[in-house]
């Protein structure tokens, strides 16, 4: 419960002395209280049996919220569990989740730290070329930090692969060139492996594609040409008969003439 005082009284409503104003010991919040009957029962020292009408929330104190947020908790868990308004958590919330906010970014810029020492590249680069490398997509990532208890930062990526949601832990030692990266479980180990070829992440199949291009013409046979039709056989020549020599008419027979023709 959180204590509160007396700093006076209301006379706003024209009845002199019916609300009492409180607020808490920081002084951030003020609070009204009507006077009923158990109230002036226990100013002036009268036992009244006292019934609960109902739970008494539970109040946080802006410094609650903030180290509740600052250790990882969101907006809509402190306020279910302190039973509060989202509204007044969210405001004293902000500061604090851009904190958060600025602690991931500085997590992308450190170099994660290998069995040889801390890699070249930044924890980013890393994370990018080994979501790549096993077909996943780099930019379907989310980033989030909180600070623990011992006052070092623990970073959070999240990756999709297919419809499974994947989850790696880091933590960051801000310094100097970006500060150091070091993996806190198993994800995280295989993300920043130099070897990340081994197929450890679990990735996702590549689609099959149809292959709608137009099959190449296969080339028909060769086939012998035509044989050309036979030329029909020239006519031969029709054969010239000799001509027979005159016989001599019957009379040139008899009469011993010859033939005009013989000589």
């Amino acid at each position: 419960m959180r204590e509160l005082k007396v700093v006076g009284l209301d006379f706003n409503d024209g009845r002199s002395g019916t609300r009492i104003i409180c607020e808490t010991a920081e002084g951030t919040e003020k609070f009204v209280l009507r006077p009923d009957d158990r109230l002036r029962a226990a100013l002036s020292g009268d036992t009244l049996p006292f019934q609960a009408d109902a739970e008494v929330p539970t109040v946080l104190t802006p410094k609650e919220i903030q180290s509740r947020i600052r250790a990882g908790a969101s907006v809509e868990q402190v306020a279910g569990a302190a039973g509060e308004d989202a509204a007044r958590v969210e405001r004293f919330a902000h500061p604090v989740l851009l904190e958060r906010s600025r602690a991931a970014e500085l997590a992308t810029a450190a170099h994660p730290v290998l069995a040889d020492g801390p890699a070249v590249l930044t924890l980013l680069e890393t994370v990018t070329t080994a979501l790549v490398g096993r077909g996943l997509d780099p930019d379907a990532t989310a980033w989030d930090a909180w600070r623990n208890e011992d006052g070092r930062w623990t970073v959070q990526l999240t990756w999709k692969a297919g419809r499974s949601e994947n989850v790696a832990h880091f933590r960051f030692t801000p310094g100097a060139h970006g500060g150091t990266a070091t993996a806190f479980d198993d994800a995280a180990a295989e993300l920043i492996d130099p070897h990340f070829d081994r197929p450890a992440l679990r990735s996702v199949a590549p689609v099959p594609t149809l292959d709608l291009s137009l099959p190449e013409p296969t080339p028909e046979p060769a086939t012998a040409p035509a044989p050309e039709p036979a030329k029909a056989p020239a006519p031969a020549k029709a054969r010239t008969r000799k001509r027979r020599p005159e016989v001599p008419g019957w009379e040139d027979v008899l009469l011993g003439v010859r033939s005009a023709n013989q000589p």
